[in-house]
């Protein structure tokens, strides 16, 4: 008789196991090979639906907006409107919220670019015109207090000579050197209108996007949610949801807060500046208000232009904005940003400096600015899977039960502390 074949399913998982791995070894070594035309591949794709990302972004930045008059205002005057029919009420205050956050945002854009932006373009443009003339002033002051102080002169002498370079040098270079390219620059800027005119595309196409996704939100919402629990079992679907709303939270919680922060540093700033009377008081607020974006490092990023600006039109008021800045970074970091940002952050400073240098170096500006929050992201994931292992194998999971560890009892699974040294026993005692 013939024997009847048995499938064994110890080798047929090893068989799946192995061509899954050979698979992906090929797959690997040909993206290796063409990985050049797949970044180009990726690039063309994002570039084609970069007006929907826009959206996408937008969408997000005002879905609290629009919840919160939906909520407090536009809710309870469709309810008072149609009395007996709710589903009108509510479409009545859908409508209408989505029309209000788009016109925020639409009454922000204009408001930058009809107040702010020509002011910018016309500070620029005196600078570039003027700058001769403050290199002049600039060079003759700096003579006037080497003679006023031999001994300062001297000191500068002697750091120059090792570079071999004299004061006449050095302003010799920024009037030959720097300042065609300021003038190239500003060149550059009347150039771009291309890229003016797609970004203006891309932000119509993209309010359009956002506007469909804000009146249906939730129909997009219960989709996603179907997806997830078709593909996904139940577990899985309810961790990832809880992981979504923990990065929804972070995310949000740190962009707008960081946003209000920058709103009322630039405010604070040009306040201040128009009090004093400093040269381009706007130009340099906003170049403040900007660069407080970037967590730990945007105080210093532009406060260094903002002085080189003032310190060509006048030494005396850039000493005095250092000054100024130096009280007003104290004041945010101490007052401003913990009232409003709280504890989004919620790392280590040591981790705040790593995440965003990491995050400048692979992702430039976008990276220094959105390091922060993936990184936190990051950091509560690894944490949580750590805390769930420990939980798992019945040891201490705080951070805390770990200082002073001497070693872990194999049979309480408890943390037993290092035995405090003879003199401080003494003291205790």
């Amino acid at each position: 008789m013939r024997r009847r074949f048995r499938w064994d399913k110890k080798y047929l998982y090893w068989g799946i196991t192995a061509f899954c791995v050979i698979a992906c070894a090929i797959v690997f070594y040909m993206a290796l090979n063409y990985l050049p035309l797949l970044v180009s591949a990726v690039k063309s794709v994002v570039s084609i639906l970069s007006p929907f990302i826009w959206g996408l972004v937008i969408t997000y930045l005002l879905s609290p907006v629009m919840q919160a008059m939906e909520r407090s205002l536009f809710r309870p005057l469709g309810e008072r409107v149609y009395k007996k029919n709710k589903k009108k009420a509510g479409r009545f205050a859908r409508n209408f919220s989505v029309l209000a956050s788009e016109l925020i945002l639409l009454a922000v854009i204009a408001a930058l670019v009809y107040l702010i932006l020509p002011q910018l373009y016309s500070s620029v443009e005196t600078i570039v015109a003027n700058s001769g003339t403050y290199i002049t002033h600039l060079s003759d002051w700096a003579a006037g207090l080497m003679a006023d102080y031999p001994a300062l002169g001297e000191l500068l002498s002697q750091l120059l000579t090792g570079t071999s370079q004299s004061l006449d040098d050095i302003f010799g270079w920024l009037r030959d050197s720097i300042l065609p390219q300021l003038g190239s620059f500003v060149t550059n800027l009347t150039s771009g209108l291309y890229y003016v005119v797609m970004g203006v595309y891309n932000l119509i196409i993209g309010i359009i996007v956002s506007v469909y996704i804000l009146s249906n939100m939730e129909a997009f919402g219960a989709a996603a949610k179907r997806l997830l629990y078709c593909v996904f079992t139940v577990e899985a679907a309810e961790r990832i949801r809880d992981a979504t709303v923990f990065v929804d939270k972070t995310f949000m919680g740190f962009i707008n807060g960081k946003l209000l922060d920058s709103a009322i540093i630039g405010l604070i700033c040009y306040i201040v500046c128009a009090l004093l009377r400093m040269p381009y008081a706007l130009l340099v607020s906003v170049i403040i208000g900007v660069t407080n974006i970037i967590p730990f490092f945007g105080p210093f990023v532009g406060a260094v232009p903002s002085c080189l600006i003032i310190l060509m039109v006048d030494p005396v008021k850039c000493l005095i904005f250092i000054i100024f800045i130096i009280i007003l970074q104290q004041v945010d970091g101490n007052i401003i940003g913990p009232k409003i940002l709280g504890n989004s952050i919620g790392i280590n400073g040591f981790w705040v400096m790593f995440s965003i240098i990491l995050g400048a170096g692979l992702f430039g500006f976008w990276g220094m600015l959105l390091g922060v929050p993936v990184f936190v992201v990051i950091y509560a994931a690894v944490n949580g899977h750590i805390v769930r292992k420990l939980k798992r194998s019945n040891l201490p999971w705080e951070v805390d039960d770990y200082r002073d560890l001497d070693h872990i009892d194999p049979i309480t699974r408890t943390a037993v502390k290092k035995a405090p040294p003879e003199g401080d026993a003494q003291e205790e005692k």
